[in-house]
């Protein structure tokens, strides 16, 4: 009994573990990301003129999907789907724009979300998540992002699926368990994580200088 005992045991602690290594040493996707998204100043952008999604331009899958370049950007990347004209996808909601949060824990979160078609694209803290919002594998932002860990700075592999429901876009940790929920309530983007709690959001139409280059 205690030789099964302790095996069980042993094998939920090798479970994370081998997981967490997965994660680090996992290679990361072909990056087709465009130059320019990490070139030029866009702080200057007026993020309260949102582009018009009247089918003139680009469609979304015109886009190459965007990645985290390295282990976090240093400087707040240019829109990627700036040319793109393609209507959102039924069933969504407008959540474009640049927010920053202004209650809780993290307080002074700025992020920038990005949509056209069934695309959406998060940009915040050195991070890009670029995805589709059909919930497919073929679609989930195939990515990075840092984890400080003690005195170590580690660079580990994210993904994640994205559907809507009921006008509430929920993220799905490697197309699995939900993670995070973002909605309209108001004036206010609302976005749920569960080791964090509900985040709420202000518009905002210019980026914070704090914001606009990566914290250390």
């Amino acid at each position: 009994m205690l030789r099964t005992i302790l095996l069980v045991a042993a094998i939920l602690v090798t479970i994370p573990v081998v997981l967490f290594i997965a994660l680090l040493v996992y290679p990361r996707p072909t990056d087709y990301t465009p130059v320019w998204v990490f070139e030029g100043n866009s702080s200057n952008i007026d993020y309260c003129k949102l582009p018009l999604l009247d089918g003139k331009g680009l469609l979304a899958k015109d886009i190459p999907q965007g990645h985290t370049p390295g282990c976090g950007w240093e400087k707040f990347p240019q829109p990627i789907l700036r040319d793109c004209t393609e209507a959102l996808s039924q069933g969504a909601t407008d959540l474009r724009g640049l927010w920053q949060q202004v209650g809780g824990e993290g307080i002074g979160h700025v992020e920038r979300i990005e949509q056209c078609g069934n695309r959406v694209v998060v940009t915040a803290s050195g991070i890009v998540h670029d995805l589709t919002t059909d919930g497919k594998l073929s679609g989930a932002s195939n990515d990075v992002r840092p984890l400080r860990l003690g005195p170590f700075d580690l660079c580990i592999r994210t993904s994640a699926t994205t559907r809507w429901k009921n006008g509430t876009l929920e993220f799905y940790a490697f197309g699995g368990p939900r993670v995070v929920s973002r909605y309209m309530e108001d004036d206010e983007l609302v976005w749920e994580y569960p080791s964090i709690g509900t985040t709420r959001m202000k518009r905002i139409c210019k980026l914070p200088q704090k914001a606009y280059l990566r914290q250390p």
